[in-house]
């Protein structure tokens, strides 16, 4: 009776049973066909190694391709915005940096216009100061006119 696996070879035996035309008899079979075929078999699985090793490295060499590009969508993608908020960093800056120049300017011009204010306020208040003291002059003088007219009257 046979196994319910297969035989790793069968050599073709005429049989005298019409039920089974292959069958794998130790005594009658051609040891060279059974060299052969064993021959054939890793023949077989070499070739078919080699093509499972060359379609994984294919497959290798596309997965890396294809995740090398995915990488460098995603880099352009993220470099893009990076790119706009660097010019916009920039224009900032450059923003800043005329607001500084003209701020200072202002700050200049300020110091300036409150220097000539002080001297204005201090300007008038010498001439509120001789006005009083010629208002004071002239009362003196009036007194002493009336004084002296007094004196020569009398």
């Amino acid at each position: 009776m046979y196994s319910p696996q297969l035989p790793l070879a069968r050599g073709r035996v005429p049989s005298s049973s019409p039920s089974s035309s292959f069958s794998f008899d130790a005594q009658h079979a051609d040891p060279g066909g059974l060299e052969a075929a064993l021959l054939q078999i890793m023949h077989d699985h070499h070739h078919t190694s080699l093509r499972l090793r060359d379609q994984a490295e294919r497959a290798k060499k596309d997965a890396i391709q294809n995740a090398a590009r995915v990488s460098d969508l995603l880099v352009d993608a993220v470099n893009s915005g990076v790119q706009e908020s660097f010019i916009n960093e920039k224009r900032i800056e450059h923003e800043i940096r005329a607001l500084a120049i003209t701020i200072a300017r202002f700050m200049k011009q300020t110091n300036q216009w409150l220097t000539a204010t002080h001297a204005i306020n201090t300007a008038v208040k010498e001439i509120g100061d001789f006005e009083n003291w010629m208002k004071t002059m002239e009362f003196d003088c009036k007194s002493i006119t009336a004084a002296i007219q007094n004196i020569h009257q009398a």
